[in-house]
């Protein structure tokens, strides 16, 4: 897998982590293009670590990924110090991700991107947690990617829905407070 500045990546074999494809990667980045400088990004179910990653080379200051799979994270930690410079820092965290969200209460993200499997229950947990737990900054955004098929986007308390794109059976919601 490449990503910004033709730089490849470690991937775990099989379908495990399944990650993003490069069309929805490219466009998620183009809409978020003048936030990313700076900003401290947090990855939910981060796979292998690419958006992540896409993240760091774009210039954000902070990128913290949660992810449950322990080889996964592994790979994740190896492709952020790839690509990661001196001035930014990175955090993997391995487990479950609503236990974990925990962890990173009092913390603020710009941009957040939640990518669980598509067949997961994550996804109104998540964003529920996210909304209570207050970690989205105030100007910040949210993208869940998921199957339009398989999942609608959900009103939240705290959270507004004021955007979605599609891209053949891949969908990003974007949340905003």
């Amino acid at each position: 897998m490449r990503i910004y500045g033709n730089r490849q990546l470690k991937t775990l074999p099989g379908q495990s982590t399944r990650p993003t494809s490069s069309r929805v990667r490219e466009a998620l980045f183009n809409i978020w293009q003048g936030q990313i400088a700076d900003c401290y990004w947090l990855d939910i179910c981060a796979g292998n670590g690419s958006m992540g990653a896409e993240a760091l080379c774009r210039g954000a200051i902070k990128v913290v990924g949660i992810e449950s799979n322990l080889r996964a994270c592994s790979i994740i930690k190896q492709n952020w110090q790839k690509v990661a410079t001196e001035a930014q820092k990175f955090r993997v965290i391995r487990g479950d991700a609503i236990a974990k969200l925990n962890v990173l209460k009092n913390q603020k993200f710009n941009l957040i991107y939640f990518d669980p499997p598509y067949d997961s229950d994550l996804y109104e947990p998540i964003i529920n947690a996210i909304a209570n737990l207050e970690l989205l900054s105030p100007e910040g955004e949210m993208a869940v990617e998921h199957n339009p098929h398989r999942w609608q986007a959900i009103e939240v308390e705290g959270l507004e829905i004021y955007k979605q794109k599609s891209y053949g059976n891949t969908a990003l919601t974007f949340y905003r407070l």
